[in-house]
């Protein structure tokens, strides 16, 4: 098997999400870039976000659900920090010619806005998967074993799960999670200090 990574040490705004298809898991890198910032002058940008690579409805939605959290998440956590009020953002998920869908990503597109928003790199040996809602909770997912088959595969030494699949983790074999930390988290905010 051939590594699913596209970076050695990603930039601010990336984070690898996994992914399960139907040819077995997958590395999934969200990239986020700022792609205007909003002044007193113009505000056409202002509080708005893009996102491409053919994705489906539900990875649409998934994508409006991050952005909307991780706004709510930095004005918790870092109310000085006002990035979201003036940046336009585009976030895209690579290999734009395959299509893409499902909720799993949520809290890896939520991850990477956070990471544009407080201007820090996240870990390079992390990876995660979970669906996330309005309330930060973070859901189940598919494809468990694939998707860690897929980071090990990429060198990941931390993979980041929802609480409800630590049944699914600790049901795999020990080739297979050796070497990987396998973190199961119930909400978001456990996340960044995993990750940052």
């Amino acid at each position: 098997f051939t590594s699913d990574r596209l970076y050695s040490q990603p930039p601010i705004g990336v984070v690898m999400g996994l992914a399960w298809t139907s040819m077995g898991g997958s590395a999934l890198y969200i990239e986020s870039i700022v792609k205007d910032k909003a002044t007193s002058n113009n505000d056409e940008f202002k509080g708005k976000i893009v996102v491409s690579g053919k994705l489906g409805q539900v990875m649409q939605e998934s994508a409006n659900l991050a952005y909307t959290y991780a706004i709510v998440y930095l004005s918790q956590n870092h109310p000085q920090n006002k990035f979201f009020k003036s940046a336009g953002i585009h976030l895209h998920v690579p290999e734009g010619a395959t299509p893409k869908d499902g909720p799993s990503a949520g809290i890896t597109m939520t991850t990477s806005l956070l990471s544009l928003a407080l201007n820090k790199h996240v870990r390079s040996d992390v990876a995660m998967t979970g669906e996330l809602t309005l309330t930060g909770k973070v859901l189940k997912i598919g494809g468990l074993k694939e998707k860690i088959i897929a980071a090990r595969r990429s060198g990941i030494k931390r993979v980041i799960f929802p609480k409800d699949n630590l049944s699914d983790w600790l049901d795999l074999p020990q080739n297979i999670t050796d070497g990987i930390e396998g973190c199961a988290v119930d909400y978001y905010s456990e996340v960044p200090p995993l990750v940052f």
